[in-house]
């Protein structure tokens, strides 16, 4: 059954999916008109600031399995529930999952056909072909980094890049470093690093196109690329809302669909 199940997802996934080279700045001296603490308060308060999101445009991964492009719209409901369709040309339904922290649902419209199960180790890549847990699949597609674990600490190092803030914490638990890139004037997080001790990088979430949201920057642009795993993600946004009521969270299925238990 997972040998099926396994061949099914790769090939409804794929039916559904349709750095720059300079020389580093030299970093210097922060001159801090706003403590590390402070600066970490605030982006943290910020990302806390949503409670609903929702977002429509296209996304486009790059894995092993799979490289390939679809328009989708993605609903959240902090902090346990997402729901992602995605859509082919002319807006034809192609696929709907349904994620919370226990359960999943994947609805191939294509083939009418219901996968549903509870949560464990492998169910997500299996879903969206990417290997990512739950929480940062809320962080990636919101475009937010969770700075909890900074808040009851002090950075290694606070240095000026030409206009951004780079602050670098030890993460003991996982014994890396996470770097963080702030424009501080507008609180916009540009990019974030989780490296190795002696420096290698292991993920790199790069965001852009910043609207403000309920006085929240927002990245319309989001490009992740996790190196251990040998993915990447491309969000591009046209519309974003945040804080606005969404109805419960459900999958519309077909009364005939086939349901699979996995």
């Amino acid at each position: 059954m997972r040998k099926n199940f396994v061949l099914i997802m790769a090939i409804s996934v794929f039916t559904i999916f349709y750095m720059e080279g300079c020389a580093p700045s030299q970093p210097v001296a922060v001159e801090r008109s706003i403590a590390p603490d402070r600066l970490v308060k605030r982006l943290e308060a910020n990302r806390r600031k949503i409670k609903t999101f929702s977002g429509a445009g296209s996304i486009t991964i790059k894995t092993n399995d799979i490289d390939a492009k679809s328009s989708f719209l993605v609903e959240i409901k902090k902090p346990d529930s997402i729901k992602i369709s995605f859509y082919g040309p002319f807006g034809i339904d192609l696929a709907f999952a349904l994620i919370t922290p226990q359960n999943f649902q994947f609805y191939d419209a294509i083939n009418n056909k219901l996968y549903q199960g509870r949560m464990k180790p492998g169910v997500m890549k299996e879903i969206l072909k990417v290997n990512i847990d739950f929480e940062n699949l809320i962080n990636i597609v919101t475009g937010s980094v969770n700075l909890t674990r900074e808040l009851t600490g002090d950075p290694e190092k606070a240095e000026l890049i030409d206009d951004l803030y780079r602050l670098t914490y030890n993460d003991p638990l996982n014994k890396n470093l996470n770097v963080y890139y702030v424009k501080t004037d507008d609180l916009e997080i540009r990019e974030y690093q989780q490296n190795s001790p002696d420096g290698k990088n292991i993920i790199s979430a790069k965001y852009s196109d910043f609207k403000k949201v309920e006085d929240t920057p927002i990245p319309e642009t989001i490009n992740l690329n996790d190196l251990q795993n040998n993915q990447k993600i491309k969000i591009e946004y046209r519309t974003i809302d945040v804080n606005k009521e969404i109805g419960k969270l459900k999958l519309d299925i077909a009364d005939d669909a086939k349901i699979i238990q996995w």
